[in-house]
């Protein structure tokens, strides 16, 4: 692997890591185990032998601090690659926009941790710590296929606007997720507070929206099967099944955890589908030049 492709995705993955440290915090009750910020405990940046929190609790919490200061670091280095490899080339200035938008989305990261640990864990500041996630691991995916120049198409008018759609309801099945969980008993600490929503019925709703995202994802497979060139029914109609994949794969998983009354392994595994649905769905949209003409 040459340098670029290691340090972008690097970036990719630490990106969808950060999502997976910060879930990690919330399944085992960690949310508040670094309770000050941007210390651990007052006076100390770690944590410290025998606190309130305990010990396994304020080390997950640390742990997620701690994958942040690497996260800056390789954003850093890509932020050099980006000059260094990008500089010159057609798409540059998009290149230049990606690379600082990740500066500008860590430090916003950074600043919403802080506000989430001082409003003891508000799930308006944990949805929004968490969805910011999701916008950093679509640049940071654009940024790495640019720069490494990965092939792309131009597919058809109605193509391209179903990709949109099923962008769209992808956010909007991420963001009911994080209800959801904002709503049940994974809030990241016993005492956090919820949203006063029934957890049953948002937990509907949610796996609603899952059914019309496999449901509109059915019908793009067939669309690009009758309309697109062969090549792009290859290209794209494969991305697209493997997305198709990870959605029933969720799908299922959501269903198993909501009925076995939300066991930590499912919830993670769920929450890890989240990540990998929206890269997934993010890179058949880059694929097929449906989020830009250039």
């Amino acid at each position: 692997m040459n340098p670029a492709s290691l340090i972008f995705t690097a970036l990719v993955v630490l990106q969808v890591g950060i999502i997976l440290t910060g879930g990690a915090v919330r399944l085992t009750g960690s949310g508040l185990g670094c309770p000050t910020w941007p210390q651990c405990v007052g006076g100390s940046i770690a944590p410290v032998p025998h606190q309130a929190q305990g010990t396994l609790h304020s080390w997950i919490e640390f742990g997620n601090r701690l994958l942040t200061v690497l996260l800056v670091l390789v954003i850093l280095a890509a932020v050099i690659g980006a000059y260094r490899w990008g500089k010159g080339r057609s798409d540059w200035k998009l290149i230049r926009l990606l690379a600082i938008t990740q500066l500008i989305g860590i430090v916003a990261q950074i600043v919403l941790g802080g506000i989430t640990v001082l409003t003891k864990l508000n799930p308006f500041a944990v949805s929004a710590h968490f969805l910011l996630s999701i916008v950093l691991v679509a640049a940071s995916l654009s940024l790495r296929e640019r720069v490494i120049a990965k092939a792309r198409t131009v597919v058809l008018p109605t193509t391209r606007l179903l990709i949109r759609v099923l962008a769209f309801l992808s956010v909007v099945v991420i963001t009911l997720g994080t209800v959801v969980t904002g709503s049940g008993p994974h809030a990241g600490d016993i005492q956090a507070k919820r949203y006063h929503i029934d957890p049953r019925l948002i937990s509907w709703i949610h796996a609603d929206t899952v059914i019309a995202l496999i449901s509109l994802t059915v019908g793009l497979l067939l669309v690009i099967k009758v309309s697109e060139s062969p090549e792009n029914r290859s290209f794209i109609g494969k991305k697209v099944l493997l997305f198709l994949a990870v959605c029933l794969g969720q799908g299922l998983i959501g269903y198993i955890q909501y009925f076995t009354h939300l066991p930590e392994a499912l919830v993670a595994a769920h929450l890890l589908g989240a990540g990998v649905i929206w890269l997934t769905i993010w890179n058949i949209g880059f694929k097929a030049n449906a989020f830009s003409n250039k």
